[in-house]
């Protein structure tokens, strides 16, 4: 009897209810391996890669790759071992009946496969084994645990408060990759008559470019990188020449590039049109003098060790007047508000995939230097597409900086559930009158609080912004 195994939309966190198949890896028909990707699925917030657990052949797709989102649990494709016919498919296809959850459909899946595949003759299933723990962990990733003998305490949950989940016991009881080295890169032999750097050399043996040919920009003509790269990558098409001054205008085509929305780009505009519809925004201003925080900033980053920014003492500040003002640190459900003792405060990070908001998990219980690297942290999983899934569920508040590409100020739109978000402006110099009639200057910086006023009436948010004033121009109570 053929071996085949359904292949469903997976489940990442309670508020996952559909996904969406950016790319199969795998063609209809073609094999591949255990821990080889098979296919692409984006999320409302992540795209993930979906690795093959066992060795298999991809024999039907079901869902091709789309913008159609796919219900959690849906059939997308069949698994099926080298001897399946597609009579035996057509059969598994038409029998198939989704579970009602991403893990119950797994977990079902699994067990169906196990009793429909023949067991190796020289492997036998493993004993289930009781766990006795007093570790976080959810009801189907112990089961799954006890069912094939896994050690738990060596894994490091990914869920909230070092929670284990069914994925982390599924990762443990994967093995290692093995590397395969293909050896070092077969370059030319080197021509000293030409002078280029070593990364240069290597990149010109890459793609077939002859150094002789190139006029290096390096100091004294060495080639460099940008020269090879500059050889490879298309020229760009010189713009119409300006006409002489006197002769007429005569006009050219104005042809638009068009560039359709990619996924990431088509759900951001549609969770914040959704936002924009659906929440009443109200708006609150206020500027504050940050020289203290500005000078007080330079010294502790030297005392401590840490590249803290200004958006890290920010961060902070807004945790701490959070944690004082708890009717703002909210989210709002259809019929429901939400308030939490601490402070999750989300950052907003414009990575290649659009606008991200990855979350500092209770910055008010952190140190600032524990704030600047968790931040660091997030900003570059955020550039590299790397963000999980717990990296952005939830947050009590949000902190969109555009000072440091010169705005002074704007205004935010509030990131669903959450209550209320802050629009932090540029520091600029400001002329101000001082308690005996002079006129000083002084950095000062722009604030602006976007607030839902279903959940968040307006006295509450200018105590928050008063708070959060005070924080900023008097620094030293962010050490406290």
């Amino acid at each position: 009897m053929a071996d085949i195994r359904p292949f469903c939309m997976p489940k990442w966190g309670i508020e996952m209810t559909e996904g969406t198949v950016a790319e199969w890896m795998v063609k209809e028909g073609e094999a591949f391996s255990r821990g080889q990707v098979i296919c692409l699925i984006e999320t409302d917030k992540i795209t993930n890669e979906v690795e093959a657990e066992f060795d298999a052949v991809l024999k039907r797709v079901l869902v091709p790759a789309s913008d159609q989102p796919q219900p959690v649990g849906a059939l997308l494709g069949v698994f099926t071992d080298a001897t399946a016919t597609e009579a035996e498919v057509d059969a598994f296809v038409a029998s198939f009946k989704p579970a009602e959850t991403a893990v119950a459909a797994k977990a079902g899946a699994e067990a169906a496969s196990a009793a429909a595949a023949p067991a190796p003759a020289s492997a036998a299933a493993p004993e289930p084994k009781k766990i006795v723990t007093n570790r976080p962990i959810s009801p189907e990733a112990l089961k799954l645990a006890e069912a094939n003998g896994v050690d738990i305490e060596p894994i490091q949950g990914s869920g909230r408060g070092g929670r284990i989940t069914y994925q982390d016991v599924v990762q443990a009881m994967r093995p290692e990759h093995a590397l395969n080295p293909v050896g070092p890169a077969e370059l030319p032999a080197e021509n000293r008559a030409v002078f280029a750097s070593p990364l240069a050399a290597r990149l010109a043996a890459q793609y077939g470019i002859d150094l002789s040919t190139l006029k290096g920009t390096g100091p004294r003509g060495r080639i460099s990188k940008a020269d090879v790269l500059g050889a490879v990558k298309p020229a760009v098409p010189e713009a119409a020449p300006a006409p002489a001054f006197g002769a007429p205008f005569v006009a050219v085509a104005n042809t638009p590039t068009i560039q359709p929305f990619d996924k990431v780009r088509k759900v951001v505009a549609r969770r914040l049109t959704e936002a924009k519809q659906t929440i009443p925004h109200f708006y609150l201003r206020v500027s504050a003098r940050v020289d203290e925080l500005v000078a007080l900033r330079k010294t502790a980053n030297v005392v401590m060790g840490t590249k803290a920014s200004i958006n890290d003492y920010l961060v902070k500040a807004v945790a701490m007047a959070l944690v004082r003002h708890p009717d703002v640190n909210v989210q709002v459900a259809a019929d429901a508000v939400h308030s939490f003792p601490h402070a999750d405060v989300a950052i907003a990070v414009a990575s290649p995939k659009g606008l991200v908001t990855p979350i500092v998990r209770q910055a008010d219980r952190m140190h600032i230097a524990q704030i600047a690297a968790t931040t660091r942290a997030l900003i570059d999983k955020a550039q590299a597409g790397r963000l999980s899934f717990e990296d952005m569920d939830g947050g009590t508040f949000s902190v969109s900086n555009l000072g440091m590409f010169g705005i002074e100020e704007f205004d935010a739109i509030i990131n669903p559930p959450q209550g209320a978000i802050l629009a932090v402006g540029g520091i600029n110099r400001v002329a101000t009158e001082t308690a005996d009639g002079d006129i000083a200057f002084e950095s000062q910086i722009r604030l602006s609080l976007s607030v839902d006023h279903r959940a968040i009436d307006g006295a509450a948010g200018a105590a928050f912004l008063q708070t959060l004033k005070a924080l900023i121009e008097a620094p030293e109570s962010l050490f406290s």
